[in-house]
């Protein structure tokens, strides 16, 4: 069954407000309409212009009596095979680094924008050597860089795909078939996310394809590691869609011990559930998150606390690095900037103040990937590095936030730029012939995909603010992504909300309506 036609381009519909407030005795801020049945599929071309118009490539969009999920080829299993050739394609794309550039000196692998880390840790972190992470040194330590700078989960796949490369031969085969492992383990990763994205909007599974047709996907997938946790924390947002509080946060848990940013999530849980008077959910959640990652963290702290430790020293001590502001400043000034850590705090920790306001006063609730994607994009553009493959943690969250194909794709634009542009600038720092872009350009992509994310957030926060713009919540719809959210009575608002709610109040216990509560008394005879 497929959902109703409505068009972004007609606008909202004002209707209702033409016809004056009604009066209501509820004390907290109406969920809106009623949602639609559940069986009811959203289809993309029936209510987003750009799919529509791109769905004319295979003969338009659907019409009203298309069998849709009751054929062999239901989402799920769509899903997984564009994300298989979307990958495939992005091996493709670093084809000529992995004939001869990743083993070369020069720029060879900049000039042709095909970098990925993964073939130089091989030796460089001593799994080549058949070195331990976080308990042996790496060869050639120095300074801060002792260990492994990885956290412990994502040294886990590291040494499970090193475990899986094929002894003897050269150095060069052997880091092939390492990064040919990890490319497929990666790719796994991404048909995960993908299928845990269709399964957390239940009635909107196409969403997903916006992250797995996304140009990014293919060109980051293999940069570094990055995919493992943005696995684990799509799948962890899906328990959570299925009201499975202490599961999803089992999976923050894991995806936190795979990296840093998945601990995120929990802000926009506590500020929602509190709204909702849920917190009992978000305890729940949060013990899960606590017990996975101190199962996975504990062993190795005892083994070596020094080696456990080190992704946190390493992070800390870090200074200025590409794709982020700061680097700007670092360039234009000649010279690092002191406390900058305590600069990112204070940015970031008002960054989230303000997410967390808008929140609680928001005329309407808003839905959990609108925030998680609102505090994941504000840890990245306030950090002091914002690699190319960062843009693969906010894809998901991205999909299930703005499920819009227009302004994905000119969000998608920009960071194609940027990949494109840091590979070009340091292919023209490190080689001989200056190839690609000077110091200047590269400022100007960098500053571009900074605001192409910032033009995303900005998307997301109107439809916050005005509900009636969030393609989600047309037909009714309240969180899908939201489990025990969904459908939830405020509790404790602040702001507007509190004073719509109030005005709620007052409309329950007018005799003739709101209009007739709000007039001026006439006078009175005496």
């Amino acid at each position: 069954m497929t959902s109703s036609e409505r068009d972004e381009s007609a606008g909202p519909d004002r209707s209702a407000e033409a016809a004056g407030p009604a009066p209501a005795a509820a004390t907290a801020v109406p969920a809106g309409p009623a949602g639609p049945p559940a069986n009811t599929v959203v289809v993309p071309a029936d209510e987003d212009p750009l799919a529509a118009a791109g769905s004319e490539v295979m003969g338009g969009p659907p019409g009203r009596r298309a069998l849709l999920g009751v054929s062999w080829w239901i989402p799920a299993r769509v899903l997984a095979l564009t994300v298989i050739v979307v990958s495939m394609l992005g091996m493709v794309q670093k084809l000529s680094c992995y004939d001869s550039g990743w083993f070369q000196a020069g720029s060879a692998q900049y000039v042709h924008a095909c970098y990925s880390d993964i073939p130089h840790l091989f030796g460089g972190r001593g799994f080549a050597a058949g070195l331990h992470p976080y308990v042996d040194r790496l060869p050639g330590a120095t300074g801060d860089l002792q260990y492994l700078e990885y956290p412990v989960l994502t040294g886990l796949f590291m040494q499970i795909a090193a475990w899986l490369t094929p002894g003897g031969g050269s150095s060069q085969s052997q880091e092939q078939w390492f990064w040919a492992i990890n490319a497929g383990l990666l790719m796994a990763c991404a048909v995960v996310a993908a299928v845990a994205l269709s399964r957390t909007h239940h009635r909107r599974p196409w969403d997903a394809l916006l992250f797995a047709l996304a140009p990014c996907l293919a060109l980051n997938s293999t940069v570094n590691w990055d995919l493992f946790a943005v696995a684990l924390a799509a799948v962890a947002m899906a328990q959570w869609a299925g009201s499975r509080p202490v599961w999803a946060g089992v999976f923050i848990g894991l995806a936190t011990a795979a990296k840093l940013y998945p601990l995120l999530l929990l802000g926009p849980l506590l500020v929602l559930c509190l709204r909702a008077g849920r917190l009992r959910e978000f305890r729940r959640a949060l013990a899960g998150a606590l017990g996975a990652w101190l199962v996975v963290n504990v062993p190795i702290m005892v083994a070596n606390w020094d080696g456990w430790s080190t992704f946190y020293t390493f992070s800390a001590n870090r200074t200025e690095d590409y794709g982020s502001l700061w680097l700007i400043l670092m360039e234009d000034r000649g010279v690092g900037l002191e406390h900058l850590n305590l600069y990112i705090g204070l940015l970031l920790g008002l960054c989230c103040l303000g997410i967390a306001w808008l929140a609680l006063a928001a005329p309407r609730r808003p839905r959990f990937a609108q925030l998680a994607f609102l505090v994941v994009a504000a840890f990245i553009v306030t950090n002091k590095v914002y690699s190319p493959q960062y843009v693969l943690w906010l894809l998901p969250l991205a999909a299930l936030a703005r499920p819009r194909w227009r302004d994905i794709l000119v969000w998608q634009a920009c960071e194609v730029l940027y990949f494109l542009g840091i590979w070009s600038h340091l292919g023209f720092i490190t080689g001989t012939k200056q190839h690609g872009i000077g110091q200047g350009w590269y400022q100007f992509v960098l500053i571009l995909h900074v605001l192409g994310t910032l033009y995303l957030c900005a998307v997301v926060i109107r439809d916050i603010l005005l509900p009636d713009r969030d393609p989600v919540r047309w037909d009714g719809s309240d969180d899908p992504s939201g489990g025990v959210l969904d459908g939830a009575e405020d509790e404790f608002v602040l702001g507007a909300a509190r004073r719509l709610r109030e005005e709620e109040t007052y409309f329950g216990y007018a005799p003739a309506g709101a209009e007739e509560w709000l007039k001026k008394p006439e006078p009175v005879d005496r």
